[in-house]
């Protein structure tokens, strides 16, 4: 069990990974609530975002609920590898770019408004770097709730939930558009967002609660850098299982406290047969092999096809940018 944590400054950052109060000045209460200066807390707050801690704050959404997504992979030659990151992260589509130690070694995200979106910016990438991406996008969330207790009051883990898209009019896209950097370290942070979507304030914020409520917001808050946090093994395990076990194993994986994300993607043939993935964050290499050995014993697991795609360089990790131009 996490202990409790004695700087009141990280206790905070621990308390609201979610349930950020949506007020006109919330950094006013959070300020009171760790006994600091208002300006304090914000300076602070502004030198974990240059440290790394914080990544940001503001909105994790539902997958594919405000634009589309896919999981991407590319067979990079191993000389190549630190020239073709860096071109695949070049594309503002591109919100987590990682190596990991397998034949497919290099592996990202993507977000776009709509489909069409990631394939022309699939498409930019086998243009870019000579090479065909693999294209996983998402058949199945069974647990996609990130977040990473450092004491006891951090984030508890919920059951996750597949809200249906919501409609969105301009103001809204505009004001998703206006959340991918995260919201503003100011006193009354939601006005910028008021400015940009053309909204007021207050519509800014009651259009945040409903996406919060709704589940198309799955998260509000303090968004933490695992590797800054010390879990700097983070593993990729995928399974090829069986399609009418499927949903039955991932439940039980998901359920297991290890687990920090549990989703179904498609297998593409021999050379990625794999439908059922996991993904476990550690604090070395070692423990993550622990892990996935107990996962795999205790669900019974040791007989399927699978592998373990440890990460062995972080490229890109930033907020998802859902409104974008196509590059």
């Amino acid at each position: 069990m996490n202990q409790p944590l004695h700087d009141p400054f990280l206790r905070l950052l621990d308390r609201y990974q979610r349930d950020f109060p949506l007020l006109s000045s919330p950094f006013t209460l959070l300020a009171a609530e760790c006994g600091l200066p208002e300006p304090v807390l914000l300076l602070r707050l502004r030198q974990s975002l240059r440290d790394g801690l914080l990544s940001r704050v503001g909105a994790v959404f539902a997958p594919n609920t405000v634009g589309a997504s896919t999981l991407a992979a590319l067979a990079v030659p191993p000389a190549r590898l630190d020239e073709v990151a860096a071109q695949v992260s070049s594309l503002p589509q591109v919100n987590h770019n990682y190596a990991r130690d397998h034949h497919y070694n290099l592996w990202f995200v993507l977000t776009a408004p709509d489909r069409a979106g990631i394939d022309a910016a699939l498409a930019r990438i086998a243009e870019l770097t000579g090479l065909t991406p693999l294209d996983l996008p998402l058949e199945r969330e069974y647990h996609i709730d990130l977040g990473f207790a450092l004491g006891a009051q951090g984030p508890t883990r919920r059951v996750t939930v597949s809200p249906p898209p919501p409609v969105l009019d301009d103001a809204d896209r505009r004001l998703i558009a206006a959340l991918g950097e995260g919201l503003p370290l100011l006193p009354c942070p939601f006005l910028p967002l008021a400015a940009a979507s053309g909204l007021s304030e207050q519509e800014v914020r009651e259009r945040l609660q409903c996406w919060v409520a709704s589940g198309v917001i799955r998260r509000f808050g303090f968004v933490l850098r695992h590797h800054e946090l010390g879990f700097r093994a983070n593993a990729m395990c995928v399974w090829q299982v069986p399609a009418r076990e499927r949903d039955a194993i991932a439940a039980s994986l998901a359920a297991d406290p290890a687990v920090t994300l549990c989703y179904a993607r498609p297998p593409r043939g021999t050379h990625w047969p794999y439908n059922l993935f996991c993904m476990i964050h550690a604090r070395d290499a070692a423990s993550a092999r622990r892990e996935l050995a107990r996962i795999a014993a205790n669900h019974d697991l040791q007989q399927l096809p699978h592998a373990m795609l440890l990460s062995t360089r972080r490229y890109t990790q930033r907020g998802a940018r859902y409104q974008q131009e196509t590059t």
